[in-house]
């Protein structure tokens, strides 16, 4: 029971954020955002490692990997605010449920892992699920598609460097030096094109930047109490939510497709999880 309310936690986290990032597509630029956001999490983070009383919390060897793993999910995650504004909120989640799928192949590839017929399996129904999404026989692949592709093998290889980290690392520390080093990379990037945000933005501001952390606090405290493949299949739950919150907020049409491609992700990222996931506890960074 623990793990369903921390996950639900983790579902409504999610699409609070998606709805913040969608309200202020338009409004300021992504990197803008992404900048208070990182000011917004820094806070909220530092303020938690402080209250616990744990400034250890705040020291790391292994610099040189945080680096690796913040540069590849802050591309992630720049292309995840990017295709919020270009399609779908639906879309967009469906795309990045391919994330552990490419993780299984990047791992074969890179990290010699062996492939197995599961993972075989796995990667397969993931891939008809992309097919299911993006239909390019009917529609084409549309840039915002392209731009979230790309992006969840970004966060993928983020992943893979996460994978080294948790061994030593502490979760908090973890999500500290994201958003220490992925600050001033996104500041860097708004460089002169700043503008001040309105109070409408800055409630929105609030939103992404705050539910941003709870996401990923709730991901991982239901990850602790349950297995990893029962977790994914409450994850699913994010894609009609999305689907209906889009429909309602932004008038996007409901595609059945988007679900069945997801249905098809969900299963092979499950058959994955059988292989790989238990050892998948920490995944707190997306």
């Amino acid at each position: 029971m623990k793990a369903i309310l921390w996950m639900l936690g983790a579902i409504a986290s999610f699409c609070s954020m998606a709805v913040g990032a969608r309200m202020l597509s338009g409004h300021l630029d992504t990197f803008e955002v992404l900048t208070l956001r990182g000011v917004i999490g820094l806070l909220i983070i530092m303020s938690i490692i402080y209250w616990r009383k744990q400034p250890s919390l705040f020291v790391t060897q292994r610099t040189g990997t945080h680096l690796w793993r913040n540069l590849f999910h802050f591309y992630g995650q720049a292309s995840w605010f990017f295709a919020i504004g270009m399609i779908p909120l639906a879309q967009v989640f469906a795309i990045e449920f391919t994330v552990p799928l490419w993780v299984l192949l990047l791992s074969a590839l890179f990290l010699a892992e062996r492939i197995t017929i599961r993972k075989v399996v796995a990667i397969s129904f993931g891939m008809l699920g992309v097919l299911a999404v993006a239909r390019p026989e009917t529609q084409g692949i549309s840039n915002g598609m392209l731009v979230m592709f790309i992006g969840a093998i970004g966060f993928a290889v983020a992943i893979i460097y996460n994978k080294r980290l948790v061994s030593t690392e502490h979760p908090l520390t973890i999500v500290f030096y994201m958003t220490l080093m992925q600050l001033p990379i996104s500041a860097l990037l708004t460089g002169g094109d700043w503008t001040m945000p309105s109070t409408t933005d800055w409630f929105w501001l609030l939103v992404v930047g705050v539910f941003g952390i709870s996401a990923h606090f709730c991901a991982s405290k239901a990850m602790q109490s349950a297995e990893v493949s029962s977790i994914m299949a409450m994850d699913f739950l994010r894609l009609p939510i999305i689907a209906v919150l889009g429909m309602m907020l932004f008038g996007e049409l409901f595609d059945w497709w988007v679900l069945v491609g997801g249905s098809l992700m969900i299963i092979g990222n499950m058959i994955g999880q059988n292989v790989w996931g238990k050892r998948q506890k920490a995944i707190n960074s997306l």
